[in-house]
């Protein structure tokens, strides 16, 4: 019964089942002190375009998931005095209910270890345009004044339409929302952007995605791979993960072999 009283904040985050249940036992009693600091430190960031993520502060896990819940109507309102449509605003939000359920996946209970990711939507600058999110951020160079962050969520696949009508929408939707902040490059970082994945399969909606990227350097990321395949966290237990995909075969064989996997760092021109 407490999640039926909160049934439009929960189909704008899009949190079902019993993460309703959960997050509703959450928003049962008055928010603590905790809570509210975070929110508070959620509310200066608001409009502000940070890059980067609010980092781990001492806070519990719980309290950050209550502080986004809490916080998310505020970051909502934002959208929509821009002039932003509620779809988008909601499509932009429900990360939150599907960081929820890659939660359940991975532990088997309730929780949010990515809530911290989850902090970049609530600052207002993270948009889910189709297949894709982008991230309006300062760039780092003096090779443009904003940038495109580029996140690629799990929900679906990456087919070359897909991923050109994403960026097909944002080449017009940051320029009508945010005519003074002009961004001309879009980056990503991502273990998809590894040259040994689009070495090995060539023909994949994922290779196709890399070679939109000019590669300009990688990183090691020894469990990124594992992670976003499996939804596992760590290289414990490697063998009794399933084989049954060509990709989850390139990324277990590559460690069979004694390979590291790496973030692929790239940019295109928007």
């Amino acid at each position: 019964m407490m999640a039926n009283l909160h049934t439009e904040l929960f189909e704008l985050l899009d949190i079902t089942g019993e993460d309703a249940t959960d997050c509703a036992r959450l928003l049962d009693t008055p928010p603590n002190e905790p809570v509210l600091q975070a929110m508070e430190a959620m509310q200066e960031r608001l409009g502000a375009f940070p890059a980067d993520s609010i980092r781990a502060d001492g806070a519990t896990e719980m309290v950050w998931i209550e502080a986004l819940l809490r916080f998310a109507p505020s970051a909502h309102n934002y959208h929509l005095e821009l002039g932003i449509s509620p779809a988008v605003s909601a499509a932009s939000l429900a990360d939150v209910g599907l960081q929820l359920r890659i939660n359940r996946r991975v532990h088997g209970s309730f929780g949010l270890d990515t809530w911290s990711w989850l902090t970049l939507h609530m600052a207002g600058n993270l948009f889910r345009l189709g297949r894709l999110q982008f991230h309006l951020v300062p760039a780092e160079d003096q090779g443009s004044d904003w940038v495109l962050g580029v996140h690629i969520p799990e929900d679906g696949g990456l087919s070359p339409s897909l991923v050109d009508a994403s960026f097909e929408e944002a080449r017009s939707f940051f320029p009508r929302y945010f005519p003074d902040k002009p961004a001309h490059r879009a980056t990503c970082d991502s273990w998809m952007l590894d040259p040994y994945l689009a070495k090995h399969l060539p023909d994949s909606n994922i290779a196709s995605f890399a070679r939109r990227f000019t590669l300009d350097r990688c990183s090691d990321a020894p469990t990124d791979a594992i992670y976003f395949t499996f939804r596992q966290r760590g290289l414990q237990d490697l063998d009794k993960l399933p084989r049954e995909t060509s990709l989850q075969r390139v990324v277990l064989e590559r460690i069979d072999d004694g390979g590291t996997w790496q973030l692929g760092h790239g940019h295109l021109s928007l």
